[in-house]
């Protein structure tokens, strides 16, 4: 250990701050980004997380592609993205420092564990020299830390260790020396170790020194010469918790169960980024859930068909790849006109792609995806946060038009996490279901509401509500099968006027910022954040004649759409794709010009990109 003397340090405020945290797949950076993200919420910042991890379940140690990552944005300001500069890098092998150095601001700070940069973990990272000792880092303050060693001897008398729990015990030095830089309390994090390692008390003992270890070792260290404070943020009165997107996503579900007063039903197959959805869902069959891992894609979504059915409030999970496999069964469920929620976790494709990396490319698949004309609603998700409420809103809108609605999140919101101001089931929207209790006088299988066109919810076994189902064309109004042209053509403008008719159950469009002038910034999905930061720091910069417009709900568009286009000179429209909503808005008004921004690099938008485009479209 180095021995050094105590001295008093200053304390610099700060408005915000990002840190990433970097190392192999094994060294629990997820774990170690989590836990900080927690404690920073608890102490009333804002906060906004981007995971980044490897498609390989294990890849090879020390390896470029190997390396898994954590970044947490944190501020006593709006926090809406993750970040684009990295203020202090956490980086525990050569691997993460080399595949992140990037990121970092010059002059701001590295902290590096000195026992990795060995050189086979070097030369696996494809240095050619040690990059502590070539001069290459002299625009960095490097903070150097013997980690592994520090670790091993904080643990020295702790009984029932190995080796491998250890040295996996690193990651917590690296965590204490971050908290008592950023004046963070470790308790909450020793709180976490109470409870995960309850029946296994030398791991919490092991944590704990560890993690009080890099604490007090930060606080002696000449290196640092001072530590960093960021006040509580400003927020909306009331009760918050940190919450992952795709937790939110299953909350939704249930908060939808309940307000409907229906039994969940989840069919699905296990796919990255989606799985978690499924895992949530599972703990809570206490509210009447039911859950079926099925074999297959096909089996997840047939199950949910058959759920549906019989009268439940019917729900299948997946990603791209997934959805492909769905498609025949989503026909049928939309020739049956029977409500079912679609989840699509998108992620990098085409085929198995890049299933940890993020990206906006289903949107068409999801418009169009399927044989036949068969419109179904699309809406997606923007924010961590709002796959509560969207889910809601998926469910709602199902439950009440009789069809299926596929909800689009992806990979970036889904593994991200944001403060969640807690919504009790009484402050949601109500939910109707056109479930029949018994017969009426005259009933026939697709009859139909007069404004909405939605059929009602026969259920099997309901005396006097016999029918039939299948993916053969129906009888516009018996249900029973029909080969007549003419039925069948008008068959299918009802069920696709049924789905327009939706626009008049949906909020219109309102835009931030500007409400009309030069410059309209069209975005959707999971990149509202970015976007919505990017406007704002240029009308903060007095470009005040930029508007941002972020689309929710696809299919159908918000009725208001074509009018809130019209009051701006340009429009560019942002994607994490090739070009597709910019596709959608072409064919449907075609007398504006549509600019594009596109993105395909399995990341997010950074918002310095994004400035610098939106000046180039306004000059």
């Amino acid at each position: 250990m180095i021995n050094v003397k105590s001295k008093k340090k200053e304390s610099t405020a700060l408005e915000a701050v990002v840190i990433r945290f970097v190392g192999d797949s094994g060294d629990g950076m997820q774990l170690t980004g989590t836990q900080f993200t927690d404690t920073s919420a608890m102490f009333g910042n804002d906060v906004a997380t981007f995971p980044n991890y490897p498609s390989e379940i294990r890849a090879p140690q020390g390896s470029l592609y190997g390396v898994s990552g954590y970044q947490v944005h944190i501020g006593s300001i709006e926090v809406s993205t993750p970040g684009d500069n990295v203020d202090l890098l956490v980086a525990m092998n050569p691997a993460g420092l080399k595949t992140n150095l990037y990121a970092v601001k010059p002059g701001h700070t590295l902290i590096v564990d000195t026992d990795s940069f060995t050189k086979k973990n070097l030369e696996k990272a494809h240095y050619s020299s040690s990059p502590l000792e070539d001069g290459s880092l002299h625009n960095y303050r490097i903070i150097e830390v013997s980690m592994t060693s520090l670790t091993k001897e904080a643990l020295r008398d702790v009984k029932g260790l190995d080796n491998k729990t250890i040295n996996r015990s690193k990651n917590m030095f690296a965590l204490g020396m971050v908290y008592w830089m950023y004046h963070r309390s470790p308790e909450h994090t020793i709180d976490f170790f109470r409870k995960k390692f309850a029946k296994q008390p030398e791991l919490v003992e092991a944590n704990t020194k560890v993690l009080n270890a890099g604490y007090y070792y930060a606080e002696t260290l000449e290196l640092i010469p001072n530590s960093y404070n960021i006040a509580p943020a400003k927020m909306t009165p009331g009760t918050y918790r940190v919450i992952m997107g795709n937790t939110a996503t299953a909350w939704g579900f249930l908060a939808a169960a309940e307000k409907s007063g229906l039994n969940l039903f989840l069919g699905s197959y296990p796919i990255t980024p989606a799985s978690e959805i499924l895992h949530e869902l599972v703990k809570h069959k206490h509210f009447g859930v039911k859950t079926l891992q099925a074999e297959d894609e096909i089996a997840g979504i047939t199950s949910a068909i058959g759920a549906s059915f019989a009268g439940s409030l019917a729900v299948t999970t997946t990603s791209g790849p997934g959805l492909a496999l769905k498609g025949e069964a989503l026909g049928l469920a939309m020739m049956v006109e029977l409500p079912l929620v679609v989840v699509n976790v998108q992620r990098g494709g085409p085929s198995t792609g890049l299933p940890t990396k993020t990206e906006q490319s289903d949107l068409l698949q999801a418009m169009y995806g399927r044989n036949g004309e068969s419109p179904v609603i699309v809406i997606a998700a923007s924010t961590p946060a709002n796959c509560y409420n969207f889910a809601y809103q998926a469910a709602k809108l199902a439950l009440e038009h009789m069809t299926p609605v596929i909800l689009l999140t992806d990979g970036y919101i889904a593994n991200g996490s944001a403060p969640w101001k807690i919504q009790s089931v009484d402050e949601m929207p109500e939910i109707k279901h056109r479930i029949l209790k018994e017969a009426p006088e005259t009933w026939h299988p697709y009859d139909r509401d007069e404004e909405t066109l939605a059929r009602n919810w026969a259920i099997p076994g309901t005396a006097g509500l016999e029918h039939r189902v299948g993916g053969l064309e129906k009888d516009g109004t018996t249900g029973n099968v029909s080969y007549v042209p003419e039925n069948h053509e008008t068959m299918v403008k009802v069920r696709a006027e049924k789905v327009r008719r939706v626009q008049e159950y949906i909020p219109e469009i309102v835009p931030e910022f500007a409400q009309e002038g030069e410059l309209l910034v069209i975005g959707w999905g999971g990149t509202y954040g970015a976007l919505h930061t990017a406007v704002k720091q240029l009308h903060e910069e007095g470009i005040r004649s930029i508007g941002f417009a972020h689309f929710n709900y696809i299919n159908p568009l918000p009725k208001n759409t074509g009018q809130v286009i019209g009051r701006f000179k340009k429009c560019v429209v942002c994607e994490l794709n090739n070009g597709q909503f910019v596709q959608l808005l072409r064919t449907r008004f075609t007398e504006q010009d549509f600019y594009q921004y596109n993105k395909i690099q399995g990341l997010p938008f950074g918002n310095e990109e994004l400035v610098q485009k939106f000046k180039q479209v306004l000059a």
